[in-house]
């Protein structure tokens, strides 16, 4: 059986005008698993988005975005209103594109935008979305953190029952127990160790990882 469970990364709709910031769900291959196991989906509730452009490209990697999920702008790294760090940009969407560095905090999803008059230079700006990297603890997307947009080797996750899995703190400070570990990740469910007590999907070129109890 395979069913969605939810991640805690968060996933925003963004553009250089007004947008609608919508949930999201995890890129293909992050965190689904088998019983052995499930996957996991991050969804966040709607609300207004405001952007605005500091580099040429808008949110071009090394780029940093300010605080909120909600309302958030293209800020200098170096001002006091700097968030996340931009780890990965690319265009079109999740789903299609490549996937995000493995220890990636959140994704932001940000809209095409073609406006008829370009007063700042800027320019349209096409589909994409941008892997994000908070600039202090916490980085719910390391191993253990218990979330980001992926499932790597290192994170941990707990049973909610009728076959269904979800990521949680490996520290046992979220709100949580881990039950199980991602201990190894392999092209084949044959090459996971004898303790295995859950396949994981992780995609990619290894894409099954191998989860033990806790």
């Amino acid at each position: 059986m395979h069913v969605r469970s939810s991640l805690a990364g968060v996933c925003a709709l963004a553009a250089l005008g007004a947008a609608l910031l919508a949930g999201c769900q995890n890129p293909p291959g992050g965190g689904e698993a088998d019983r052995p196991g499930e996957p996991h989906t991050a969804t966040t509730s709607p609300g207004p988005a405001r952007t605005s452009g500091y580099g040429a490209v808008f949110l071009a990697v090394d780029e940093c975005s300010s605080f909120g999920r909600t309302s958030f702008t293209e800020v200098p790294c170096t001002g006091e209103r700097a968030a996340a760090r931009v780890v990965a940009r690319h265009d079109g969407t999740v789903r299609d594109g490549p996937r995000c560095p493995g220890t990636t905090d959140f994704v932001l999803h940000i809209s095409e935008q073609r406006p008829a008059a370009d007063e700042d230079g800027d320019g349209a700006v096409p589909q994409g979305y941008a892997c994000m990297r908070n600039l202090q603890p916490p980085h719910p997307g390391d191993p253990g953190g218990g979330g980001g947009p992926r499932t790597i080797v290192g994170d941990c996750v707990y049973d909610l029952g009728d076959g269904k899995v979800r990521e949680t703190r490996c520290d046992g400070e979220g709100e949580h127990a881990p039950q199980y570990r991602v201990t190894k990740a392999v092209d084949t469910r044959s090459k996971c160790p004898a303790s295995t007590a859950l396949y994981v999907r992780l995609g990619g070129t290894s894409p099954v990882g191998c989860a033990r109890p806790v």
